[in-house]
């Protein structure tokens, strides 16, 4: 199979990419002035990540959409309001993860943001559960960029005015060029930004009109790092098919009035609420500058494992290594000491709360 690549790919050559393969897409993963820059820059300032490797999958038509979504997935969906966003999971018999999303209640159906890994697997399954009344389109006529960080909102209020107005987890359709394009106030960094869902043929125009503005291309290196000080999961690292919402510590996720009603994966999940778990998606802080990276096993005192380390960096925000990981429930409480075995040493590390550094959203205005 051919490498894809995204409508802005002459423009990460332009700017300086170090490219590779991701998902069967060729993307980025940095740029000339490297990955901690890039981060430190998003954080500072804003950065643009192209995401167009994502799934852009909307459904619609039928007499019950929103009833037979919900047999599928965990959230409230009929509390959502007409542009509102909520992130939810599409899970499988077993109660594990088959893919995490973000849905968006649009007025003439849903819009689900989908990995791009999982994004043509995700078609197939979800298709294979609703009837054909339902129309199912998988958009690749669209790329899908995000603008992160505190100037994010002026910067893109330059470019599309009134966008600033925006709540968290809720979107609107905007004219650029003078077609539709459609945004959200959402992210995957800890900060206030937008992602925007614009068609190939003005993408490159308008990320240069963002760099115009003063924001910086920022490759999946950075990314990856703003996403882990975040305390944010990763489909593939930290959330599997044999992980369920409850064990990665993502139960808030999973409103109080959907427990007891059905959805795939639903009696599991019914009976972790109620009984618990054996495993739990941790923070970690190494004690010394020693990274502790994916798959790293974590050992108690008396030298038994108790479970492995998801995704591990240095955190260029928080000037520190950090990892995120799973350790039997057990050992789960802020402030355990555990070992964690890299390089053949046992380093000692302390178990702590996520994120590593307080997320930056915003609602509307206000910070929350």
């Amino acid at each position: 199979m051919s490498i894809k690549k995204t409508s802005l790919n002459n423009l990460h050559i332009k700017y300086g990419a170090k490219l590779v393969e991701f998902a069967g897409y060729q993307m980025p993963i940095q740029y000339k002035d490297g990955i901690i820059q890039e981060h430190k820059y998003t954080r500072s300032h804003s950065g643009i990540f192209d995401v167009s490797h994502m799934g852009q999958l909307f459904i619609s038509g039928g007499d019950d959409l929103t009833n037979d979504l919900e047999k599928i997935f965990p959230a409230d969906l009929k509390k959502l309001k007409t542009n509102q966003s909520k992130y939810s999971f599409l899970m499988n018999n077993k109660g594990g993860i088959q893919d995490d999303l973000i849905i968006t209640k649009r007025s003439d159906g849903f819009l689900i943001i989908l990995n791009a890994a999982c994004k043509y697997n995700d078609y197939e399954v979800i298709k294979s559960k609703l009837d054909n009344q339902y129309k199912l389109n998988l958009d690749e006529s669209l790329s899908l960029i995000a603008l992160q960080g505190p100037e994010a909102k002026n910067v893109l209020n330059k470019v599309i005015p009134g966008c600033n107005s925006l709540k968290f987890m809720n979107g609107n359709n905007y004219v650029y060029n003078n077609k539709k394009v459609y945004i959200t106030r959402s992210g995957y960094t800890g900060e206030d930004g937008f992602e925007i869902s614009i068609k190939h043929s003005d993408a490159e125009t308008f990320v240069e009109s963002l760099i115009e503005n003063g924001s910086k291309l920022i490759g999946l290196g950075a990314r990856d790092t703003l996403r882990m000080e975040a305390g944010l999961c990763l489909y593939g690292n930290d959330l599997d098919n044999d992980t369920s919402p409850i064990e990665a510590n993502l139960k808030w996720a999973i409103p109080k009035s959907r427990i007891e009603t059905e959805f795939v994966g639903s009696e599991v999940l019914k009976n972790q609420f109620q009984g618990g778990v054996k495993k739990l998606r941790v923070g970690i802080k190494p004690e010394s500058k020693v990274i502790a990276r994916g798959n790293t096993k974590i050992y108690n005192d008396k030298n038994q494992e108790i479970g492995k380390v998801t995704s591990g960096t240095f955190g260029p925000s928080v000037e520190h290594p950090i990892a995120i990981g799973y350790v039997d429930n057990s050992y789960s409480t802020v402030n355990t000491k555990i070992f964690l075995e890299v390089r053949g040493k046992k380093i000692p590390a302390n178990i702590c709360n996520l994120p590593f550094y307080k997320k930056n959203y915003v609602k509307g205005e206000i910070n929350v």
